[in-house]
């Protein structure tokens, strides 16, 4: 059994802040608590570079505390176009991409309340 679904990832640094808090955090509260997506990973990356060209790395030459952050998250593409939309006022411009996937197996997304 599969069903389509909206691949979302949101390209940010350890140090980028949101309103009231950590952006990272807003985005989770966001995503968790008002749009109620399927689910959300971050990963957090030992190196990278942004538009800057400025190399943030987590080795020995050179200590950072401001590495890149990846936050992902899949769900029903009208799910997830609404949470993208949600996002947008918090994310900078252009560190959002999505593209369509498959999900695989034999569990179905969960039902919705509301």
């Amino acid at each position: 059994m599969t069903n389509d679904i909206l691949m979302v990832r949101i390209y940010l640094s350890e140090t980028d802040h949101g309103k009231r808090k950590a952006l990272m955090q807003e985005i989770l509260t966001l995503l968790q608590e008002r749009h109620a997506v399927q689910g959300v990973t971050v990963f957090r990356g030992i190196a990278g570079f942004g538009a800057s060209g400025e190399v943030r790395a987590d080795d020995i030459l050179r200590l950072s505390v401001d590495l890149p952050l990846v936050v992902e998250f899949f769900d029903e593409p009208k799910v997830a176009e609404a949470a993208i939309a949600l996002l947008d006022d918090l994310v900078p411009g252009g560190h959002i991409v999505s593209w369509p996937a498959r999900r695989h197996g034999t569990t179905a997304l969960p039902m919705r309340q509301g």
